[in-house]
C-alpha cells in the first residue's frame, strides 16, 4: 500500500478474534493494549519483551519468547508486526498477505494492508482520524483537536440514545423515521454533559413521543 492511497474506513469487531503481534518493544505493547481493549485474543511473538508484556497476567495475552517462524502469520485473522527490523517485518507482512490475512507493519506503509488511525474513545463512542498513512503525527494532532472540541459525556449520551432506540423498537416504531439531528441539536446533549441524565432521559422520551 502506498501512502495517500484512498482507504475504506471500517470499524472491526475483534472480540474473541485471535490476533498476532510480532515484536516485544514499547510500540508492540501499545498495539497489544489496543487490541485487548477491544476484546481480541492476542499472541505476542518476540525473543525479548518489555516489562509490561513480561509481567502480564492477562489471560487474553499469550507471550511466546522466540523469533517469528516463517509462515505462522497464516494462522491468525489479523497481524501487527512492530519489531523495528525491516527484514523481519517484511517477512511477516509477506506471509500474512500470501495467506489473505490483514496486516499492519508499524512505520512501514508499504507492508500494510490496513493502517491504524489515531483514536479518541468515550465509552461506546469512537472518533478516528487518518491521513491515509501520510503523517501519523498529523493524525494524532487532529485527533486531539477534535477530542478537545467534542461535547463532554458523549459515551453517556450514546448509551441514552441506545436505550431510547430499544424502547422505540419495543413499541414497533422505526428509528429511521426519527429526526435524530433535531433532537441532538436540542437540550438533551447539554443535560447529559451537565450530569442530569434523568432530565435528559425525560426530555428525550418526550421528544420521541414515548412519554406518558
Amino acid at each position: 500500500m502506498d501512502a495517500g492511497t484512498s482507504l475504506y474506513p471500517v470499524a472491526l469487531s475483534v472480540d474473541g478474534v485471535r490476533c498476532l503481534v510480532v515484536g516485544g518493544g514499547r510500540i508492540a505493547a501499545r498495539k497489544v493494549a489496543g487490541l485487548r481493549a477491544c476484546g481480541a485474543d492476542v499472541v505476542v511473538v518476540a525473543p525479548e519483551v518489555v516489562p509490561e508484556l513480561a509481567r502480564t497476567d492477562d489471560p487474553g495475552v499469550t507471550v511466546l519468547r522466540r523469533p517469528y517462524r516463517a509462515g505462522e502469520a497464516a494462522g491468525y485473522r489479523l497481524v501487527i508486526t512492530a519489531t523495528g527490523d525491516r527484514d523481519v517485518d517484511g517477512a511477516v507482512s509477506s506471509d500474512a498477505q500470501a495467506a489473505g490475512t490483514w496486516v499492519n507493519s508499524a512505520d512501514d506503509i508499504g507492508n500494510c494492508t490496513f493502517i491504524l488511525p489515531a483514536v479518541h474513545r468515550d465509552g461506546p463512542v469512537t472518533v478516528a482520524v487518518s491521513t491515509s498513512g501520510t503523517s501519523p503525527a498529523l493524525a494524532g494532532w487532529l485527533r486531539d483537536q477534535v477530542a478537545a472540541a467534542l461535547t463532554p459525556a458523549l459515551g453517556s449520551l450514546s448509551r441514552l440514545l441506545a436505550e431510547a432506540r430499544s424502547e422505540l423498537h419495543a413499541v414497533g416504531t422505526s428509528t429511521e423515521a426519527v429526526n435524530w439531528r433535531t433532537i441532538l441539536d436540542g437540550p438533551v446533549p447539554e443535560l447529559v454533559a451537565a450530569g442530569d441524565t434523568d432530565a435528559a432521559r425525560e426530555r428525550l422520551r418526550r421528544d420521541l413521543g414515548l412519554a406518558g
